[in-house]
């Protein structure tokens, strides 16, 4: 007997023509308090940001877990680095199994001076089985320009491990062919900027937005007394440093990233369909609009039936199929929301009719073709 089953769901959203409402001013809701950020959270300086850093190196003293002998540059690594100690070592008598070839990353802050320590990640670039107990012999590490910036050196510590062979693993936990090393390297080159020979700071919002830049703008120039600062566009406002008249550029950035303005936040949903997570900002609104939702499953059974000819015919005993069709139609189950209905309203209906996180899914986004939907809608 063979089963095929079938189910699928039908969501109707009908939108409902927007209505007129008229509020008297004496129900009308008391605004509330305007909600202020610095912009030293929604506003990077130009120019002052991280730069990575990449190196390839090799690890040592693993137990038996480094790259195989087919793993061809690793051997060609430690027989170059064994060459710069005067070791001459043909390639063919040399055994990596304890070696592991790896790529070094790390990323060098703003203003980073000589001396200054810095985390690094390692990640196993052969086929070592695990980097557990290895060492990172020193390591250049190279900024986009080929320029060496930092070395490192040191013992991994890893987050995971494997219990096994080459053939099964038959207990791993997390990656244990990616380690780190706290402050395993140092910076060799001065990448600190003058500050002071700057004539123009220039901020960049992290989220575009005219509004917030002209009022970005506006709340400088109030702090400042001067019209110092101008929006240029939607994410970048330039400051006049000469005009500003501070001591110093650290100081008038001090004072610039701690002025507070009113941000207004896109209305937007961000929804993930293969995990079902829905994340709505507070200000995202809807129109009237109905929602009807129900299931529709369908089951189609197949069975496998022996047909036999008459007596004394010249037919064959043949297997025909017998399909039986079974319909079930659950009952929709509906939710109205009013004009200017909010996330929280939308939800709580959502969660009466029983719509799963999936449903939900396919519901905003229904809606929203719709027109009911007043936000930005964006699926990952």
């Amino acid at each position: 007997m063979r089963f095929l089953k079938m189910q699928c769901g039908w969501r109707v959203v009908a939108l409902v023509g927007v209505l007129a409402l008229c509020c008297a001013h004496g129900n009308a809701e008391e605004p509330k308090p305007a909600r202020k950020v610095l912009l030293r959270d929604i506003a990077t300086i130009s120019g002052v940001r991280d730069n990575p850093l990449i190196g390839y190196g090799i690890v040592v003293g693993l137990h038996g877990t480094g790259d195989s002998q087919q793993t061809i540059f690793t051997v060609q690594a430690l027989t170059s680095a064994l060459h710069k100690f005067g070791v001459q070592a043909p390639a063919a008598s040399i055994t990596v199994k304890n070696v592991a070839a790896v790529f070094v990353t790390a990323s060098l802050p703003p203003f980073a001076s000589p001396g200054l320590s810095l985390d690094i990640d390692v990640s196993s670039v052969g086929d070592a089985k695990s980097l557990e107990g290895g060492v990172l012999l020193m390591t250049s590490l190279k900024g986009a320009d080929g320029q060496v910036y930092a070395l490192a050196q040191g013992a991994l510590i890893l987050g995971g491990y494997n219990v096994g062979n080459r053939a099964s693993n038959l207990k791993m936990t997390n990656h244990a062919t990616v380690a780190s090393v706290p402050s395993g390297a140092v910076v060799e080159r001065d990448t600190a900027i003058d500050l002071n020979a700057l004539k123009t700071l220039t901020f960049n919002l992290r989220d575009p937005d005219f509004t917030a830049a002209r009022d970005m703008a506006d709340a400088i120039n109030q702090n400042l007394g001067k019209p110092v600062a101008s929006a240029l566009d939607g994410r970048r406002v330039d400051l006049d440093v000469a005009g500003a008249g501070l001591p110093s550029v650290t100081a008038l950035i001090s004072r610039v990233q701690n002025i507070g303005i009113v941000v207004h936040p896109a209305a937007k949903v961000v929804m993930n369909e293969r995990t079902g997570t829905i994340v709505m900002g507070g200000d995202v609104t809807l129109t009237p609009v109905a929602v009807l939702h129900g299931n529709l499953t369908v089951e189609v059974i197949t069975k496998q039936a022996v047909s036999q000819p008459g007596p004394q015919s010249k037919g064959e005993t043949v297997v025909v199929p017998e399909t039986t069709l079974n319909v079930q139609d659950s009952q929709a189950k509906t939710i109205r929301l009013t004009e200017g209905a909010n996330v929280e309203e939308l939800i709580n209906g959502l969660h009466a009719i029983g719509a799963s996180a999936h449903d939900i899914v396919a519901i905003l986004q229904a809606i929203k073709a719709a027109g009911g939907l007043q936000a930005q809608l964006e699926v990952m």
